[in-house]
């Protein structure tokens, strides 16, 4: 098993939220079986663990939640400029 924890710290904890619930929606929605993710938030910093069966997998998986994330983030970022990021 491969693991990465993806860590993203913002300005406060109401910005780490939005985002948060933006991609927590994603949890289970993705689809392939060689990969999980776990979204979790601790005051201003979001923090996202993948597991993969193999390294290709987990690559994957790194870049399908950093993705999700600057997508979250572009769009709080637009409803609230300078809040989010």
């Amino acid at each position: 098993m491969h693991t990465a924890d993806l860590r993203f710290v913002y300005r406060s904890s109401e910005a780490a939220a939005i985002v948060s619930e933006a991609v927590e929606r994603e949890l289970g929605e993705i689809g392939g079986d060689r990969a999980t993710a776990a979204v979790s938030r601790r005051g201003a910093t979001i923090v996202v663990e993948i597991e993969a069966d193999d390294l290709v997998a987990l690559r994957a998986g790194v870049n399908t939640w950093e993705t999700l994330l600057e997508v979250a983030e572009d769009v709080a970022d637009t409803a609230r400029p300078g809040e989010i990021l």
